[in-house]
């Protein structure tokens, strides 16, 4: 049977919802499937899609639902045959399970690929390759109670010893004198993951007690009604509950915000993903994540309510820790949101940075700026000594200017903080630390 005119479809609801209902078991060469995250695929992903398909000129999209709660088909009217794409929002670890079979062209993930995904898909793709993960937002893990508690910051250590159950009223935390309401993610979510690899980590387990939610919308709306609550849930969906600053180790307290989120430094903070099969990647799903990873696109990922890629400048405040001489070097500049990090070996830039360096001279061409105005500071991890932290930080700095040097950016200046300001301790299960990173400041004009 061939697909109903998208016209008429539109004229008669009947073709319409017939061209629905029929839409999944017929192959068409435009169809594309996106499967995975709810934190995606709630918002970001349908907005992302029906940007990228007015960009293909489309001039209306429609929305229609599948009948499946969490999933839903936009379609691109034109003028020849519909572009249609399922978004089906179910978990990180179903997307996965639909790429590896071949039913999703794309796989949502709020949490990076595990080895164990990795060697399900080696035979057809590196999914650490380049060509394969796509950093499409950054989110912070928002750590939320109801708005009358008084309680403002936790440290990390804390938070876990709440949700494992080992601390249960909030009187030991400053607060009144009530139990703990747990709210949490379900297994089956990327920001689960993402919570049980950055704050219970190896040591602790989530209390039994805990309620579990397959949407971050509904967990907040519940936490914002109880003022015993407390729930994590992306940043995107704070909607009315309280927002908790949150430090790691000795660093300070942050709140997740532009600057904290864009550059990683909050402690939960945490990239969201596309995955695509390398070489095997249709030519939709290829242009798709272009336009996702796209300046147009990135302005998308502000609206919904994540945090852009695209840089912008700020003037942070400095914490009272800072060094005297670091607060005279960054007097007369601005710090971009973003940083570099590496890979796991630490000597090549990772696939988030090596497409940041492509944004930050996008970014210095629109403001007018050359090298003269760039300054890069590289930080260290932790260091048996202060003078490996300095050579360490020095080197990863260096590493970058070479890269800007690559990209026509010539003799940027360049030095390193050692191990000083660290924003944190810690990693998740791989134990590298959040230190290691290059900062990118401009000239103040």
């Amino acid at each position: 049977m061939n697909n109903p005119h998208p016209g008429g479809a539109l004229r008669h609801p009947f073709l319409w919802l017939l061209a629905t209902i029929l839409w999944l078991p017929l192959a068409h060469a435009d169809n594309m499937a996106i499967h995975g995250s709810n934190t995606v695929g709630a918002t970001l992903a349908p907005m992302l899609v029906e940007g990228f398909l007015h960009s293909q000129g489309d001039t209306r999209v429609i929305t229609r639902n599948t009948g499946t709660e969490n999933e839903s088909i936009l379609i691109g009217e034109r003028s020849d045959s519909p572009i249609r794409v399922l978004v089906a929002a179910h978990g990180s670890s179903t997307g996965f399970t639909a790429l590896n079979a071949g039913e999703a062209n794309i796989w949502a993930s709020s949490r990076p690929v595990k080895s164990s995904e990795l060697s399900q898909m080696a035979a057809r793709a590196d999914l650490t390759e380049l060509a394969s993960e796509h950093v499409i937002a950054i989110d912070g893990l928002a750590i939320l109670v109801h708005p009358s508690n008084p309680v403002n910051q936790l440290n990390i250590d804390t938070l876990a010893g709440i949700f494992a159950g080992q601390i249960n009223n909030w009187a030991e935390l400053g607060g009144r004198n009530q139990p703990i309401n747990l709210y949490a993610r379900d297994d089956r979510s990327g920001t689960w993951d993402t919570f049980k690899s950055l704050v219970l980590r190896k040591k602790f387990t989530l209390d039994a007690a805990a309620q579990r939610y397959e949407s971050n919308d509904q967990l907040s709306d519940d936490v914002s009604r109880d003022p015993a609550g407390i729930g994590f849930a992306g940043l995107a969906s704070v909607r009315n509950s309280k927002v908790l600053a949150i430090s790691d180790g000795t660093a300070p307290a942050l709140k997740p915000n532009q600057l904290t989120v864009a550059s990683e430094d909050y402690p939960l903070a945490r990239r969201l993903f596309m995955y695509t099969p390398g070489e095997q990647t249709t030519p939709l799903a290829r242009a798709f994540i272009e336009f996702a990873l796209s300046q147009e696109g990135q302005a998308i990922v502000s609206q919904s309510g994540f945090v852009s890629q695209n840089p912008i400048a700020v003037k942070p405040e400095l914490d009272g820790n800072a060094p005297a001489s670091f607060k005279r070097l960054t007097g007369n500049y601005q710090r971009l949101t973003v940083n570099f990090r590496f890979a796991e070996g630490r000597t090549r830039l990772d696939n988030k940075a090596q497409r940041d360096l492509v944004r930050v001279m996008t970014y210095l061409d629109g403001h007018n700026q050359n090298a003269d105005d760039v300054l890069l500071i590289g930080f260290a991890d932790a260091q048996s000594n202060e003078l490996r932290a300095q050579m360490i930080s020095e080197l990863r700095a260096l590493s970058v200017r070479k890269a800007l040097s690559g990209e026509g950016l010539k003799n940027v200046a360049y030095t390193g903080y050692g191990h000083y300001m660290p924003v944190g301790t810690t990693g998740g299960d791989n134990g590298q630390q959040r230190n290691g990173r290059v900062e990118v400041w401009v000239r103040t004009r």
